[in-house]
């Protein structure tokens, strides 16, 4: 068999898994924080035999990474939404350990925790999940802390009640989970908090994907799929004629 059908197979194979990563970068083009995920493949040369010329090339997947820019800044006016204002990101707890994340719609659960959308509780500088008083209302300052006035109480008698967990590891050090939060990179310590990280009250950062990038990517992905089956289908012709000549032949 023509070894040009494993070549073209392996390139199909690459141009699926980048497609799956782009179709997901697609899906959460609305997604508070989301950080584009980047697929890249490279050509290898295959090692030809004795007597064969170096006519083929492989594929193999690169390192894959994030796209760390920044999102829009949206205005919500909400006061439980906060959005890093530059590099940085939030620290939450998770089942597996410390994660971070760039979506800050903030909610209060039932146990009176500051959590995620995700449900995540949110860490204070002090790595501890972040109490609210009872049907208090929260106040956020750009350097992370946090105020909370009680029900009923009287405007002076604003409490301080933590500060975020606003960290800033390099980004190589981080990798991402499937569950779409960041954690530190082979079992490194969690991240320590940064204090030139600062926020910006009442906003949330939009994803960062490009929709119209992302719809290219995807149409011409499609296309080069395309073109590696349709190697393949030569291949096999090919290979049928060089049968029928061989059998006239004989």
């Amino acid at each position: 068999m023509d070894r040009i059908l494993y070549t073209a197979s392996n390139g199909a194979a690459r141009i699926l898994e980048q497609q799956s990563i782009i179709a997901n970068n697609m899906a959460n083009v609305a997604t508070t924080g989301f950080r584009a995920q980047l697929a890249q493949y490279r050509s290898v040369p295959v090692v030809p035999e004795a007597g064969e010329l170096p006519t083929r090339v492989s594929t193999v997947a690169a390192t894959p990474g994030s796209d760390m820019s920044q999102g829009a800044m949206v205005d919500t006016g909400h006061a439980l939404d906060a959005a890093i204002a530059g590099p940085g990101w939030f620290a939450v707890q998770t089942p597996q350990g410390e994660a971070y994340t760039r979506a800050g719609e903030f909610a209060v659960n039932q146990q009176n925790q500051l959590v995620t959308q995700g449900g995540w509780p949110v860490l204070s500088a002090g790595g501890q999940p972040i109490e609210v008083p009872d049907r208090g209302s929260l106040t956020f300052a750009s350097d992370g802390q946090i105020s909370a006035l009680g029900a009923g109480d009287n405007p002076r008698d604003v409490q301080l009640l933590a500060q975020f967990k606003l960290v800033n590891p390099p980004a190589a050090q981080m990798q991402r989970g499937d569950d779409g939060l960041f954690r530190m990179a082979n079992g490194q310590p969690p991240a320590q908090p940064d204090p030139a990280v600062k926020i910006a009250p009442g906003f949330v950062e939009k994803s960062n994907v490009n929709p119209a990038q992302t719809m290219v990517a995807m149409i011409a992905n499609a296309r080069q799929f395309e073109l590696q089956m349709q190697v393949v289908k030569n291949a096999s012709s090919n290979e049928d004629r060089g049968n029928s000549i061989l059998s006239v032949q004989n």
